[in-house]
């Protein structure tokens, strides 16, 4: 997998302050300190205490996205995976000035805590009498890195920072003294772990263009949000059925003397939050596919979620990647530890941040509740009223469809290498679902030629249900449409001859013709279609092979039409000159048809 490496940017030197540019135009409350790149709350309530986090810029919305009411009073950004300098950070306590104090919360890295931290005692040099008003706060989540390895440095800060200040952000809200709010901090600190996975890693702005760190089947767990390397690699990928338990076990593991950082009982009585984040560039539908597997490899441990939250929190850049944070609520037995309900209140409370994503405020259903206790019924093909005709050969019926339907899912990666140049890359991936659907059904006895009129209402069935989009709607169409001929023209006859399919097919090309507007010579599946139906039609269905071949050579001509309709006329059309690609969905029709003949 090749490392993303263009951006959207004026200037690599530029694009951090453009950035908090950004967010100020995006969030009003804000005010930016440029020179500085601090962000802060413009109108601070001096009242309360104030949190700062910040650290190297790449890792947004951490820390400046959660600057706002109700999380952080600012955030102060260093370059791209730099740390801010102390003078940045003494300005960031500065304009902070509050009379209960100020919890600085950085995560565990090492440019982080010495310059925060020579922040804060320049801070407490010149102001004697503040001195013990600004508290720091150290958060290290990481359960990736075994406690050997990480003896000196300690655990790396990632996303479990975002519920440390979040959670003590709306405590200092609430008005809640200096103590309360670090030692709170603290606390939570202690009952986060993180543990992030990656396809890739991701690209600096203004750096050259990597190599590609990992092979094409591999992912790597335990990745840093700064290009560092991860704890093992994995290949193949495997799915998040089996990925997500053994990511689930490095957070709950009491076993192992390297990473038993947190003090899960594991005996059911366990309660988590769940916080699931988007490393920079995963897509939302293959984030909920990651909340759902999360979700079901905790409770397989019977490990009570009591919150879900997911979306895109602490990043590193463009990277192909998500991590899994899971606090652990304290128990009641628990010493000194604040009450559960407390924590979640703090992290129910609404929060004024672009950053901070909509959180239900509830436990998550249970996962027998969330599919409708309704379910739809598969559609069955009628049984009544419909007219029964048989193949002249049962058998090679069979085997056509069956050949026919191989062709395709044998094709897919060809047909989908078309489809990304000449639309929007799913016409291999639709076609091999509805072709693998067909299969099943033959194999099932659904699909066959002892009944042609049900099984051809079957594949119509399969082309709605399986396929969907544009393809699946008009090979549907086709395929009820086709039913409809053979029980208009049989005639009384019981068996299928090739004029009766001829007819059948003529008409169903008609039907086809009043939900599209394509037309021979369109650059759609229409064009070997249409040929195929024509050239049988003139010899009342007696040269099959005769009308497929012409069908295959209007299928190939597609590549030098002007697209009329379809995908592909959406697509620029000197491309599709110059790469002279003809269409997917017609390549598809010949498919089937020379998978027919054989």
């Amino acid at each position: 997998m090749s490392i993303q490496s263009k951006h959207f940017l004026n200037d690599p030197e530029t694009l951090v302050v453009d950035s908090l540019q950004g967010l100020c135009t995006l969030n009003p409350q804000l005010a930016l300190d440029k020179e500085n790149k601090v962000v802060y709350i413009a109108s601070q309530d001096r009242s309360k205490v104030a949190l700062i986090c910040g650290g190297g810029s790449g890792h947004e919305p951490a820390h400046a996205g959660f600057v706002g009411d109700g999380i952080l009073s600012a955030a102060v950004c260093g370059s791209i995976f730099a740390s801010p300098n102390s003078s940045q950070v003494r300005r960031g306590i500065d304009l902070v000035e509050n009379e209960k104090g100020t919890v600085i919360i950085v995560k565990n890295y090492t440019g982080d805590i010495l310059n925060f931290g020579l922040a804060k005692e320049q801070y407490a040099a010149q102001h004697p009498d503040k001195a013990d008003r600004v508290k720091f706060v150290i958060v290290g989540d990481d359960v990736a890195v075994g406690k050997t390895q990480g003896k000196i440095v300690g655990r790396r800060g990632l996303a479990g920072t975002v519920l440390v200040y979040k959670i003590a952000g709306a405590l200092a809200k609430r008005g809640a003294n200096l103590d309360e709010v670090y030692n709170i901090a603290q606390w939570v600190a202690s009952r986060v772990g993180t543990i992030g996975v990656g396809l890739e890693h991701c690209h600096v702005p203004g750096t050259a263009a990597g190599e590609s760190h990992l092979g094409p089947a591999e992912i790597e767990i335990g990745m840093g949000i700064h290009n560092e390397p991860g704890h093992r690699r994995l290949s193949p990928v495997p799915p998040l059925k089996d990925l997500l338990p053994q990511l689930v076990d490095f957070l709950t593991v009491t076993t192992d003397s390297e990473r038993s950082f947190l003090p899960f009982k594991n005996d059911g009585s366990d309660r988590v939050v769940l916080l699931v984040n988007n490393l920079g560039g995963v897509s939302e539908l293959e984030l909920a596919g990651v909340v759902g597997e999360a979700r079901r490899a905790l409770e397989a441990k019977n490990v009570k979620i009591e919150r879900v939250i997911a979306g895109t929190f602490m990043t590193s850049l463009n990277m192909p990647g998500f991590s899994i944070t899971t606090l652990l609520l304290p128990a009641a037995a628990d010493a000194g530890a604040p009450d559960s309900s407390l924590i979640l209140s703090l992290l129910d409370e609404p929060a004024n941040t672009p950053g901070w994503k909509w959180l239900s405020g509830t436990v998550p259903p249970a996962a027998d509740q969330i599919e409708s206790g309704a379910k739809r019924q598969a559609s069955a093909v009628p049984q009544e009223g419909l007219v029964s005709l048989r193949a002249e050969d049962p058998q090679a019926f069979n085997a056509a469809v069956e050949r026919a339907c191989n062709a395709l899912i044998a094709a897919e990666p060809e047909i989908t290498r078309m489809d990304n140049i000449a639309g929007d890359g799913d016409c291999g991936l639709t076609l091999k679902a509805g072709a693998s659907a067909v299969l099943k059904g033959v194999q099932e006895g659904r699909i066959s030629g002892t009944d042609v009129v049900r099984s051809v209402i079957a594949i119509a069935q399969v082309a709605e249900e399986q396929m969907g989009g544009t393809s699946g709607a008009l090979y549907s169409i086709f395929f009820s449409a086709l039913a409809q001929g053979l029980q208009a023209h049989h005639a009384g006859s019981q068996t299928l001859t090739p004029a009766l399919w001829s007819a059948a097919l003529s008409s169903a090309l008609s039907k086809l013709y009043t939900y599209t507007r394509a037309r021979p010579p369109s650059r759609t599946l229409v064009d070997p279609l249409a040929t195929f139906i024509e050239a049988l039609a003139a010899v009342q269905g007696a040269d099959v092979a005769t009308a497929a071949t012409k069908a295959g050579e209007a299928a190939l001509k597609t590549r030098d039409l002007e697209a009329k309709a379809g995908r592909s006329a959406y697509v620029e059309g000197d491309r599709l000159r110059e790469e002279r690609v003809p269409d997917p969905g017609a390549w598809g029709v010949k498919v089937i048809l020379e998978g027919l003949l054989g």
